[in-house]
């Protein structure tokens, strides 16, 4: 029953926290004051598609997840359910929140939709089911080449993030602040939400799509990026 229980809980942190996540980012759409470097990319390739941003997600999450082959990186069930659930959520909640138009309500949504992404990122990661397809490219190349995860993240990110300003995707502030504070406050939520260990099956490497931390949970630790 304790191991049910446990199951259960990781399963609600998993699946609770990928849902937030797109709806976290839904709000900063909705904020219109500039999204992290993977939503500027899927807007911008929205917006030339006619495809809704959500759905662009699903299908650049898919793409990169073939990126993992050549890098001998391993999928878990984390790492499907982040590809579907993530962008499914965020054009869920895009359909039922209209576009404000004063800056005294976007900029509250910004704030939310941050904070919300820190939550989320610290769900989604303690239940250990393996990182999204973005993040396991990130790990996967830092093994693969060397060099320091923060030298790899920076790289893809401003790579996504040039490519999706120059398709059209929103570049502003809020993309500042939800570089400067998603660090932070998945930190935070990490050690807010963090579930007790029960075997080997706890010991995977796992990251949330988008969000700076990486849980080495084979060393029993949360880090930051070098």
């Amino acid at each position: 029953m304790e191991g049910q229980s446990r199951t259960a809980r990781r399963l609600l942190h998993l699946y609770a926290g990928l849902a937030l996540y797109g709806a976290s980012a839904a709000l900063q759409v909705r904020a219109a004051l500039g999204l992290d470097p993977w939503d500027v990319l899927h807007q911008g390739i929205s917006r030339h598609t006619g495809v809704s941003i959500g759905l662009v997600s699903v299908g650049v999450g898919a793409l990169v997840l073939l990126l993992w082959w050549p890098l001998r990186q391993r999928p878990g069930l984390g790492t499907v359910s982040n590809v579907f659930v993530v962008g499914l959520s965020m054009d869920a909640t895009l359909a039922l929140l209209p576009q404000p138009d004063g800056l005294g309500v976007r900029i509250p949504l910004l704030v939310a939709g941050v904070l919300l992404n820190g939550v989320a990122t610290g769900l989604y990661i303690t239940a250990r089911y393996g990182p999204g397809p973005r993040d396991g490219l990130m790990t996967g190349l830092h093994r693969r080449t060397g060099r320091s995860i923060r030298l790899v993240r920076t790289a893809i990110e401003v790579t996504v993030l040039a490519v999706g300003f120059a398709l059209g995707g929103s570049v502003g502030v809020g993309t500042v602040v939800y570089a400067v504070s998603i660090g932070p406050l998945a930190q935070f939520f990490l050690r807010l939400f963090e579930l007790p260990r029960s075997g080997p099956q706890d010991d995977s490497l796992v990251v949330a799509r988008g969000g700076q931390p990486v849980a080495d949970t084979a060393e029993g630790r949360a880090i930051l990026p070098e």
